[in-house]
C-alpha cells in the first residue's frame, strides 16, 4: 500500500470500530530503536571483553566464547522463533522478542559466573535474527512497494548507528561504572523499543493462513538458499577486514587506542551513509545495486593492504569506502521478500543467521592467512576474494531465477 506521512490501518482488525492513522516514519523509528539495541550489545561485547574476562576470572581468549555464544544464539534463534511465531501478529511478536531481549541482557549484567554469563549471551542472541526479519517485513508493509528497500535500510540504520554511538558509549560506561552497565543500558533500550512498537506499529491482524509448516517451505526454495549464500560469503569480506582493524592500527601503523576508536567510528559512519544510499538505489534497480556494492567493495578491499601500510589517513579513507559492502545486507534482505513466496517470516529471519555466518567466516579465513605470516593488511585480499565469490554466487542466483522462471531475476 502506498503511504506518505500517514497511513490508514486497522479498520479490518478484529474489534476495530474505527480507522487508525499511523506514521510510517514513527514506525520505522520504533523498529530502528530495536536495531540500535541489538547492534550495541552485539558489537560492544568486543569492547567490554577485557572487563568481563577479568571480573569473571577467565582469560580473554576464553572470554571470547561468550561472544561466539551470542552468534550461535542468533543462528539458532532466527529460524526457530520465526517458525514458532508464524501465527502471531507481527506487532505482538516484535514486542515479545524485545521483552525477551531486555530480560536476557539484564541477566547478562547480573551473571555471577562465566558459565552463567555465556548462557545468558546465548539466550540474548535468540531474538536477534527473528526481530530483524519481522521488523523488515513490517517496515516494507507501511511504505509503497517501490520504497521497500529504503524502509529496510532505515531499520538497519539503528544497527549501523550502534557502531558509531552505542559501542563507544558502552565502552565509556564500562570504564567509569563497570562492564555490567553496558548490558543494563541495552536492557532499557530493548524495553523502550517494546513500548515504542506497542504504541506505533500497525495493528494488522495475523495472516489466517499462516502456519509453521508453510514457513518451512522456505527451506525447499533454491532461490532463498542462493540469496542467503550470497550474503553469507560475499559480506564475509567486510568482516575479514573489520575484525583486524584494531590490530592493524596498533601493530602496523603504531596507532594509539584513540586512533582505533576513531577508525571504528569512521566505519560506523560509512556503514550508515552507504546503507541508506544502497537502499535508495535498490528501490530503483536492486540487482544493479548489488553488483555495484560488491564491485566497489572488492576494489576498495584490494587497496586496503597498501593503505594499511601507508598512513592512518589512507587507511581511514579505505575503511570508509569499504563500508559500501554494508549495503549488501539491505539488498539481500529485500530480495528475500521477492523470492520467499509464502514463507516470508522464516526467509527474512534467516538473513541474519547468514549475516552471522559471514561474521564467522571472514575472520576465520583472514586469521589463517595472517597466521601464515602475511600480516594483518593481508586481510584485505581475503576480503576481496570473498566479495568476488559473492558476485559469482549472486550471478548464479539470477541465472537460476531466470532459468526457472522464479521472481527476482528482473532488475526492477
Amino acid at each position: 500500500m502506498a503511504m506518505t506521512e500517514t497511513a490508514v490501518l486497522g479498520a479490518s482488525s478484529p474489534g476495530a470500530g474505527r480507522q487508525k492513522q499511523i506514521s510510517p516514519r514513527a514506525v520505522l523509528f520504533a523498529l530502528a530503536m530495536g536495531g540500535f539495541a541489538i547492534g550495541t550489545t552485539e558489537f560492544a561485547s568486543m569492547a567490554l571483553l577485557p572487563g568481563f574476562a577479568a571480573d569473571l576470572g577467565v582469560s580473554e581468549a576464553r572470554a571470547a566464547d561468550a561472544i561466539s555464544a551470542y552468534a550461535l544464539g542468533v543462528v539458532v534463534g532466527a529460524p526457530v522463533l520465526a517458525v514458532a511465531g508464524a501465527r502471531l501478529r507481527k506487532r505482538m511478536m516484535l514486542i515479545w522478542l524485545m521483552l525477551a531481549f531486555a530480560l536476557f541482557n539484564t541477566l547478562s549484567a547480573l551473571a555471577p559466573t562465566f558459565g552463567s554469563f555465556t548462557l545468558t549471551r546465548f539466550l540474548s542472541g535468540l531474538p536477534h535474527g527473528a526481530y530483524f526479519g519481522v521488523a523488515a517485513l513490517v517496515a516494507a508493509s507501511v511504505v509503497a512497494p517501490n520504497k521497500r528497500a529504503s524502509a529496510v535500510a532505515r531499520v538497519f540504520v539503528g544497527l549501523t548507528l550502534a557502531t558509531t554511538i552505542g559501542v563507544p558509549a558502552a565502552s565509556w560506561l564500562s570504564q567509569y561504572v563497570g562492564w555490567r552497565a553496558g548490558y543494563v543500558v541495552v536492557g532499557f533500550l530493548a524495553l523502550a523499543t517494546a513500548l515504542a512498537v506497542m504504541l506505533k506499529a500497525p495493528r494488522t491482524p495475523a495472516d489466517p493462513n499462516a502456519a509453521p509448516l508453510r514457513e518451512l517451505t522456505a527451506l525447499k526454495n533454491r532461490q532463498v538458499w542462493l540469496t542467503l549464500a550470497t550474503g553469507a560469503i560475499g559480506f564475509g569480506g567486510f568482516f575479514a577486514v573489520y575484525t583486524y582493524i584494531a590490530s592493524t592500527v596498533e601493530t602496523v601503523l603504531g596507532g594509539s587506542p584513540d586512533d582505533v576508536a576513531v577508525m571504528f567510528a569512521v566505519v560506523g559512519i560509512g556503514m550508515t551513509v552507504f546503507n541508506l544510499l544502497m537502499g535508495s538505489l535498490a528501490d530503483r534497480n536492486m540487482n544493479a545495486t548489488a553488483y555495484f556494492a560488491f564491485g566497489a567493495g572488492t576494489l576498495v578491499l584490494l587497496l586496503y593492504p597498501l593503505a594499511a601500510e601507508t598512513s592512518l589517513w589512507a587507511m581511514g579513507a579505505v575503511v570508509l569506502f569499504m563500508s559500501v559492502l554494508g549495503g549488501i545486507s539491505t539488498v539481500m534482505q529485500t530480495r528475500l521478500m521477492d523470492v520467499a513466496g509464502e514463507a516470508q517470516q522464516l526467509a527474512a529471519s534467516l538473513h541474519h543467521a547468514a549475516f552471522n555466518v559471514a561474521n564467522a567466516l571472514g575472520p576465520f579465513l583472514a586469521a589463517r592467512v595472517i597466521a601464515a605470516g602475511y600480516g594483518f593488511p593481508s586481510s584485505g585480499y581475503v576480503g576481496a576474494g570473498l566479495s568476488l565469490i559473492g558476485v559469482a554466487i549472486f550471478t548464479l542466483t539470477l541465472w537460476d531465477a531466470r532459468r526457472s522462471g522464479r521472481p527476482g531475476h528482473a532488475g526492477r
